[in-house]
């Protein structure tokens, strides 16, 4: 086993800050300590965090972490911030944010920076989020940068997601649309003490109605139907049995209003999901997902590797008109697909 996964487990601090380093820069090494810690993985309830920005979700994680840890659970957080694009640099606010637990021994909150990779998460997140898991977290919190309606790839990483609203941040129109609300499994009204809370609650409620409604009459197995039917799943939208439907809890997180509660209903979703038929299913579909992912990311660095040359080579063809990229891009897979069997 790799030293540094031996200390991790022993819930040496100070590992694992150092392995999410190693993890986060993508040293050699990475993957051998990751390999190490998986097989101690599993057992922490992983929370995704994710809305709109100035939603207040660092301050509702911020209340998160003080109700589970009054509870005597230990909880890692990983608050994402977007990099600026010219000095690859990050603020990492979220931190600020959360400094009063920054000497509870209960709590290790690691900020890291997007670097430019898209979805609302670093590249490395989920991987850290297993070493939090190894390292003994009971909850891991991941906040996501304040994203669109496609940068959803924190459904991928958690086994809840959390959608943080407030009111006035748009119309019944935008409440509606497709994207980041389809894939809430519980949804936080924030700021609750303002005008219009009532009115959000109402056009969710309508988003999660109308929405069902829809993906049941045309088939689709994405949004909030997927709560009640995965590919391969012979439950039936005839019965709410399995359904999940999100429930909407309106919080104040300044005043610790309404959190408590929200940890409720976000308990009870993990206990469905680890439960019933449905829950299972939807698992194993978001493992297949991630697998996927990886295996894409490291057959491209293979084949970027592997065809260093030649990929220079048909840049300067399709510069010179002399082949289109279409034609470049087929010939290089060839190449490439050549050379795993003639190794083989």
């Amino acid at each position: 086993m790799h030293p540094l996964a031996e200390r991790v487990l022993q819930h040496e601090v100070r590992a694992a800050a150092r392995a999410m380093r190693l993890i986060d820069d993508r040293t050699p090494d990475a993957a051998a300590l990751l390999k190490d810690l998986f097989p101690h993985t599993g057992k922490a309830s992983i929370i995704g965090v994710t809305g709109n920005p100035g939603a207040g979700k660092s301050t509702l994680v911020d209340r998160l972490i003080e109700i589970y840890r009054k509870e005597g659970k230990r909880v890692g957080v990983i608050a994402v911030d977007p990099s600026s694009p010219y000095t690859g640099g990050a603020i990492l606010g979220d931190r600020i944010r959360m400094q009063r637990h920054a000497t509870d021994e209960g709590v290790f909150i690691r900020s890291v920076a997007t670097r430019g990779h898209m979805g609302g998460l670093s590249r490395s997140a989920r991987d850290l989020v297993r070493v939090l898991d190894a390292f003994g977290c009971d909850v891991v919190l991941v906040e996501t940068v304040g994203v669109g309606q496609d940068e959803l790839e924190i459904t991928r990483t958690a086994h809840t997601t959390l959608v943080v609203m407030a009111p006035g941040m748009g119309d019944e129109v935008q409440a509606i649309k497709a994207g980041l609300m389809e894939v809430a499994d519980v949804f936080a009204v924030n700021k609750a003490d303002k005008d219009g809370a009532d009115a959000t609650v109402r056009d969710l409620e309508l988003m999660i109605a109308l929405g069902s409604d829809v993906m049941i009459a045309v088939g689709k197995q994405r949004g909030h139907t997927v709560h009640g039917k995965t590919a391969g799943l012979k439950s039936s939208f005839e019965t709410n049995d399995e359904r999940w439907t999100p429930p909407i809890q309106k919080c104040v997180s300044t005043r610790n209003e309404g959190v408590a509660d929200l940890t409720t209903l976000l308990a009870k979703h993990r206990v469905w999901v680890e439960t019933t038929e449905a829950g299972k299913a939807r698992k194993h579909a978001r493992l297949g997902e991630e697998l996927r992912d990886s295996l894409r990311e490291a057959l491209i660095e293979a084949a970027t590797s592997a065809l260093e040359k030649e990929l220079e080579e048909a840049v300067a063809a399709v510069e010179r008109h002399e082949v289109d990229p279409y034609t470049a891009t087929e010939r290089l897979i060839d190449q490439f697909r050549a050379g795993i069997t003639s190794r083989s």
